[in-house]
């Protein structure tokens, strides 16, 4: 990484497969791989930035695509930057917005210019170009930005997929002659749907371009985990080695795991806390879902290894009932806990990756959260469970962090039913 105030280090691990390393930005060093909640309006919802770091947070990400619309970067500008308007001192990344603009079809329209679209709020008529969203990212003062890019869904059209890609590569040029700031790194963003022989040329070319790092997106968009997997396998060796790799969208304890021995640094996902609004805990002994009846009577912590003040505090119990009372602190307590187990998760693949201990944490979080053995890994199925989130759990709860409020509602409401039925 060639930006000021910014290097990344990779400390260890196999070329083009798991590494540990150290990112350092000039809000503080992030040790990798690791996981950053999503912040969609400045803020993780319902918990205290101080909450999010005591977690283990060391990196957030902020939506452009929001805070273009509310409150506007001229807003957070003159507060001194969204570090010091939401109280965050540590590292930020910016997303582009090219994922809301996907969720937020028929209401946008993609163009060479950029992309058209009707804002949720009011309905007004807007165009956020490349230029526009360096501008809006460099205004909001993110310590990394990203360029837009052009989303698809799972399934599309390969033709389509490769318009698509080219388009982003397209932007990425423009994105990279409209930046102004240097103390800004900038990832791009590698589109390319599930076509191999597609995903390494735009690697080759966005390679010659002087990014200071690589997202891979157009993943968790409606395809297997298996599917996802085998893409992640053909496009990690083919990324400067010396760079971080930014897995978009990706939150599930299997997918992350699954992710990082795949070569993944860096990973955003609205899920742990979205899960937790609507009632499901991460459990070293799997998914909790609250409403079931069986924990009306269980008195004793939602995950009795866990350090979090949740744990250290609340019973099942207890949490079921806030729930159930539709008491505001129920999910606000939820989603500490699950931020917890995230980040408490991800200290241990970083000291795994470095012990040789991965393998055996792979198994371990694979025979609760993984697919049942013997599986198919083409076919990303999964096992069925007393408990837990569906099979499209992961992709449901991680679609739309922006979109209508309808499609919001039900987006949730597909977390909690797929949470109430089992994998």
């Amino acid at each position: 990484m060639g930006s000021g105030g910014f290097s990344f280090t990779v400390l260890g691990g196999v070329p083009g497969g798991p590494r540990w390393g150290r990112l350092v930005t000039p809000h503080g060093e992030v040790d990798t791989p690791a996981f950053m909640p999503v912040g969609t309006q400045a803020a993780v919802k319902a918990l205290d930035p101080a909450e999010v770091a005591a977690a283990g947070t060391r990196m957030v990400l902020c939506n452009t695509y929001h805070l273009f619309l509310r409150p506007g970067p001229e807003v957070v500008a003159a507060a001194g930057g969204l570090h010091r308007f939401m109280g965050w001192p540590g590292p930020i990344l910016t997303d582009s917005g090219g994922f809301q603009v996907m969720s937020l079809r028929p209401l946008s329209r993609v163009e060479e210019e950029g992309v058209r679209f009707r804002s949720h709020l009011d309905g007004s008529e807007r165009m956020l170009t490349p230029e526009l969203s360096v501008a809006v990212q460099e205004a909001l003062g993110a310590d990394i930005i990203v360029p837009l890019d052009h989303c698809l869904p799972y399934p599309s059209d390969p033709l389509a997929l490769a318009d698509a890609a080219e388009r982003t590569l397209r932007w990425a040029k423009r994105s990279l002659e409209a930046r102004t700031r240097g103390d800004q790194a900038m990832f791009a963003v590698v589109q390319g749907g599930h076509d191999p022989a597609l995903r390494a040329e735009m690697v080759r070319a966005l390679s010659t371009l002087g990014f200071d790092g690589y997202a891979i997106g157009g993943l968790m968009v409606g395809e297997s985990k298996g599917l996802m997997y085998r893409v992640l396998e053909q496009v990690a060796p083919l990324l400067p080695e010396g760079s971080p790799r930014y897995l978009m969208g990706v939150g599930s304890p299997d997918d992350l795991v699954e992710s990082v021995v795949r070569g993944m640094d860096l990973f955003d996902c609205v899920l742990p806390t979205r899960l937790a609004r609507h009632g499901t805990l991460l459990t070293g002994r799997g998914p909790v879902v609250l409403r079931n009846a069986r924990w009306a009577r269980e008195f004793g912590p939602p995950d009795p290894g866990c350090p979090c003040p949740v744990c250290g505090r609340f019973s099942t119990a207890y949490l079921r009932h806030l729930f159930k009372a539709g008491e505001p602190l129920g999910p606000r307590l939820a989603s500490l806990h699950n931020l917890y187990f995230i980040q408490g998760l991800m200290s241990r693949l970083r000291a795994a990756l470095e012990s040789g201990g991965l393998e055996a944490l792979r198994r371990e979080v694979g025979r609760v959260y993984g697919p049942r053995p013997g599986a198919s890994a083409a076919t990303g199925s999964e096992r069925p469970r007393q408990e837990g989130f569906g099979p499209r759990a992961s992709n449901l709860c991680q679609e739309s962090r922006s979109g209508t409020p309808g499609q919001k509602r039900r987006n949730a409401d597909a977390c909690t039913h797929a949470g109430s039925s089992g994998w």
